[in-house]
């Protein structure tokens, strides 16, 4: 065990969360030993190495489906093929950058000709402001023929805020982890949730789990079927779960950085919105992952993850929003 490194080394050494390693592993980018007797995962310098190397690549924003490809391809004439592919994305993002300054300070000097208390002037400007999107169809653009609408593709590929939507939660019956590291949620209990199947209540659709982490301890609940007792549940709780209404939007499992930028999206929706944070105990951010099968991880390249943060509607008098 000299040459392995444990996993919480490992996370603390390249400072990445237990579940995103995880997630490489689940994905086919690393691979982990056990030993027996010891419970927990641990890493070879191999797999220390082919860490780096996702590290490094998703830094160049590179997904984890082409780093898969990477991975499963002998010689670099892949890895240069991905790259060459991203540096045509920043060209083509660059290029729409451009078009969309150069539209704006048009805009911006139409608008200091007009008078905005004069109607005629507002609806001359309406209809300048309508003729935007024929404007950036016909922009040319050298080395893309695309006949996709220009404005539509500016406004997915610079997007910068989620699409949130409210879900109202039902309260339900869980079994739970309890407040438990990384390790032993995703190692023992997964393990028991798994066998124990059988008990979980079936769903539409979706995983019907939430997980969320406090500090340096995580807590998954997975919602149970009518008539399932403590007992059945033991060695774990029998909780109920009281649900509530939920800021929502989706994100990549596994990916802190999208994670990050998903969850500081919603924060800022619900500042500018009619709700605030619920901050009653109980209530906090969870993750649940949506529609998490094999098949469809395979043809996105990752799990969808939706994020959810707990809010109620803005009392009169906090700041509501225009």
């Amino acid at each position: 065990m000299t040459d392995l490194v444990k996993i919480r080394e490992v996370t603390e050494r390249y400072n990445i969360p237990a579940r995103t390693l995880r997630y490489y592993e689940d994905m086919g980018l690393i691979e982990s030993a056990r030993v027996a007797d010891y419970a927990y995962r641990l890493y070879d310098q191999r797999a220390l190495k082919r860490l780096e190397q996702i590290l490094i690549l998703r830094k160049l924003n590179i997904s984890i489906k082409d780093i898969q490809l990477i991975f499963q391809a002998a010689g670099s004439d892949t890895v240069l093929d991905v790259l060459g592919r991203k540096v045509e994305d920043i060209n083509h993002e660059v290029a729409l950058l451009r078009d969309l300054r150069d539209i704006i300070l048009e805009f911006i000097e139409q608008i200091r000709k007009m008078d905005f208390s004069s109607d005629s002037d507002v609806k001359l400007l309406y209809e300048r402001a309508a003729t935007v999107e024929t404007r950036i169809e016909k922009i040319p653009y050298e080395g893309n023929a695309s006949k996709v609408n220009r404005l539509f593709d500016i406004s997915e590929k610079l997007k910068k805020a989620p699409e949130v939507r409210l879900v109202q939660i039902s309260p339900f019956k869980a079994f739970t982890s309890g407040a438990d590291t990384i390790e032993n949620v995703m190692g023992p209990f997964q393990e028991w949730q798994e066998a124990h199947n059988h008990l979980v209540k079936k769903m539409i659709y979706g995983a019907p789990d939430f997980l969320w982490f406090e500090e340096d301890k995580a807590t998954w609940i997975w919602a149970v079927e009518d008539g399932v007792t403590a007992e059945e549940v033991a060695p774990y709780e029998l909780i109920e779960f009281e649900g509530g209404l939920y800021a929502a939007a989706m994100s990549v499992d596994g990916d802190d950085d999208i994670g990050n930028r998903v969850h500081a999206g919603l924060l800022k929706w619900i500042e500018d919105s009619g709700f605030e944070l619920d901050e009653r105990p109980g209530h906090r951010t969870m993750g649940h992952m949506l529609n998490p099968t094999e098949e469809i991880k395979r043809a996105l390249g990752y799990d969808q993850m939706d994020l959810y943060v707990p809010v109620k509607v803005r009392e009169k008098g906090n700041g509501t929003a225009d």
